[in-house]
């Protein structure tokens, strides 16, 4: 899983960059060029099976983060680089101020919020006009994926982004080859002044990220970065004299996994114990191929266990004892816990 943070000067991106992973790529004269980092997903059930296995290895899932230069300000549109390092994530994150920037100029994550996603609708506008074009000239404004492109083009030229639609099966196959920005689900993050780390985020944006389709989350980057720092011991107290409950990282992640529907198996032996992250509703053909491909091609049958039967009784042996150990096929939908291990032939 891999989210692009992005925003405009001043909104404090970078800083929650450095929070998040820990790298501190921020600062320097020009313009910041794409930096790359990468976090564990914290999970309790992980640790518990490590326990109980004692294996060679232990994985946990991770997220990915891609901090990517955003525009200058309004109308300055995304750079080539910025455009590359967008089209490759599976989520935005974008940073919006909520506090008086350095100038002393008022906050205004609403406009922030229009403003860049507006740069997404129109480089997803151009993309469908250069496809619309090149349909006609070859005489092909019967075809369905014209009919579709003509939907697509009325949105967007409303000014509203491809995320609001909704999408067919059909259509998510069809149109799986245009790299749409604007369809990209997104993450809107207030970064707010250390007096309102706690607060909600603002109604106004709330309502215009709604309106989007998009998420929100507010924090203190500032903030965020100095808890970072501390050794895990003298985080807590820290955390709750601001009236927090946990650090920017570990809601961050609990928001980018409800954003992307993402849920998580695990694969468990004596050589290693491992979280996998799959998208809510995926089979377990699928949820195979993220180990391999093979697996997903010559898919037979999963054992399947869940976490909580596991490990209320302590061993593989004991589950299929009581019955809570199965076999599943190729319809069987993963459920967020499950323990699979798979039969395959190729």
């Amino acid at each position: 899983m891999k989210a692009g943070l992005v925003g405009y000067a001043q909104s404090g991106k970078t800083t929650l960059f450095d929070a998040l992973t820990g790298l501190h790529k921020g600062g320097g004269a020009g313009r910041p060029q794409v930096n790359l980092g990468a976090i564990k997903v914290p999970d309790a059930r992980v640790d518990a099976l490590a326990a109980i296995f004692e294996p060679r290895k232990t994985t946990f899932a991770e997220m990915q983060f891609v901090d990517v230069p955003g525009p200058a300000g309004k109308g300055s549109g995304l750079d080539a680089e910025a455009l590359r390092a967008l089209s490759g994530v599976d989520a935005f994150c974008l940073v919006v101020r909520g506090f008086p920037g350095v100038d002393g100029t008022p906050a205004d994550p609403e406009r922030e919020l229009r403003d860049f996603d507006a740069e997404l609708v129109l480089h997803d506008l151009a993309l469908v006009e250069r496809r619309l074009d090149r349909l006609r000239k070859e005489q092909h404004k019967g075809t369905g994926e014209f009919h579709e492109l003509e939907r697509l083009h009325a949105q967007l030229d409303e000014g509203r982004p491809l995320r609001a639609m909704g999408w067919s099966d059909a259509e998510e196959k069809e149109l799986v080859q245009f790299a749409f920005l604007s369809r990209r689900p997104m993450l809107v993050v207030v970064n707010v002044g250390e007096d309102a780390a706690a607060a909600p985020p603002p109604p106004g944006v709330l309502a215009a990220a709604r309106e989007r389709g998009c998420e929100v989350l507010a924090l203190c980057a500032a903030v965020e970065a100095e808890i970072a720092e501390l050794a895990p011991a003298e985080q807590p107290e820290f955390l709750a004299s601001l009236g927090l409950s946990a650090p920017a990282q570990a809601r961050f992640i609990r928001a980018a996994y409800h954003l992307l529907d993402l849920i998580s198996y695990f694969t468990v032996g004596e050589d290693e114990v491992r979280a996998w992250t799959i998208r809510r509703g995926d089979r377990a053909p699928r949820a195979a191929g993220r180990i391999h491909s093979d697996l997903e091609r010559g898919f037979i049958r999963a054992e399947v266990t869940h976490y909580e039967d596991f490990v209320a009784l302590g061993s593989e042996s004991k589950a299929r004892q009581e019955g809570k150990l199965r076999l599943e096929g190729k319809e069987y939908v993963v459920r967020d816990g499950d323990i699979l291990n798979f039969r395959f032939a190729v």
